[in-house]
């Protein structure tokens, strides 16, 4: 088991209750190690997994709105998005609309809701085509919505085109 964070906290195992970088660091020697063994580098072995799982990009983009206005429009891009959930975003359908803070997840397919069973958050998750998706979220600390996407691409190069176009259509979304 493993889990980790976008600020590269690691955690592995259950002896430590957070992040444990010289954990993941013993780790990281083990599997050098053990591929080193059978010839390979952790970069060709990264490779590997690329090739039979797929190129996973991530993206997040965090737009500033200062002051009391600031946190309004933030507020505003977030109802606007909650009351109004796409069907698509740019060119992947939506399968899957997740609303954290109303307890529901709506199967755009067959038109089915069930509850999420999560505490009450305001967030919204988009679940695409091709396992592709994007979450949206105020900062609770910062006047800053986030937009975080990712994709699944047959090759390096792909996955970084369909994160550029993703991207840029979640761009578009807050502005409108």
């Amino acid at each position: 088991m493993f889990g980790f964070e976008e600020s590269y906290g690691c955690l592995i195992g259950t002896h430590a209750r957070d992040k444990d970088g010289i954990a993941a660091v013993m780790a990281l020697c083990e599997a050098a190690a053990y591929y080193k063994e059978k010839g390979y580098t952790l970069w060709d072995q990264m490779i590997n997994i690329y090739e039979k799982y797929g190129y996973y990009k991530e993206y997040t983009v965090s737009i500033t709105r200062e002051g009391a206005s600031g946190a309004e429009e933030i507020k505003q891009m977030m109802e606007k998005m909650r009351n109004n959930p796409p069907k698509a975003l740019g060119k992947y359908r939506v399968l899957e609309f997740r609303d954290y803070k109303l307890d529901v997840i709506k199967n755009n397919l067959t038109g089915d809701s069930i509850n999420t069973g999560l505490p009450n958050s305001n967030v919204l998750y988009y679940g695409l085509e091709n396992d592709a998706w994007c979450c949206v979220r105020p900062s609770g600390t910062e006047p800053k919505i986030k937009f975080y996407m990712g994709v699944k691409g047959k090759s390096e190069d792909d996955a970084e085109k369909q994160l550029k176009e993703l991207t840029k259509v979640m761009e578009e979304q807050a502005r409108m």
